[in-house]
């Protein structure tokens, strides 16, 4: 995939819609592409948190650890970012992501990922709703789980 492919691609994911695409082409550059099998673990619960991923293909799924077992919290696919909280709130990773399929991601690094922040703060905008969304998830799956017991 070329940069202006990679900008395409940003572009269409709401937290970045609204940055210029010279900036976004310097996101794509200053960006990794890594690529994981089925089954390889992104990260762990309780990790540091170094970077952010976006989603370009397939599926991961969003793992908590919880009394009873582990919990699909959420499945991540296409245009998705996991990783976000651990970086922007310094703390150990709150879940396991796990690829479902193989899974191409583009990986931002803590820095940048701030400075993104820092620049544009409709991505700031987008990365609360996009929170909130998940917490709302969350909370179902886990009202789910507990009321299955």
């Amino acid at each position: 995939m070329s940069i202006n492919e990679e900008v395409e691609l940003l572009r269409k994911i709401p937290l970045f819609a609204k940055i210029e695409p010279a900036k976004l082409k310097l996101l794509a550059f200053t960006s990794e592409r890594l690529t994981f099998e089925s089954g390889e673990v992104l990260f762990g619960e309780g990790d540091m948190g170094d970077a952010a991923y976006i989603v370009i293909d397939g599926e991961a799924d969003v793992i908590i650890d919880t009394p009873s077992g582990p919990v699909v919290v959420y499945t991540a696919a296409r245009n998705d970012i996991l990783g976000e909280i651990a970086i922007l709130c310094d703390v150990p990773r709150t879940a396991t992501v796990k690829a479902k399929s193989e899974l191409v991601t583009l990986v931002i690094s803590k820095d940048l990922f701030f400075r993104m922040v820092a620049e544009f703060p409709d991505m700031a905008v987008e990365i609360m709703r996009e929170l909130a969304q998940r917490l709302e998830q969350t909370n179902i799956k886990l009202r789910e789980a507990v009321s299955a017991k």
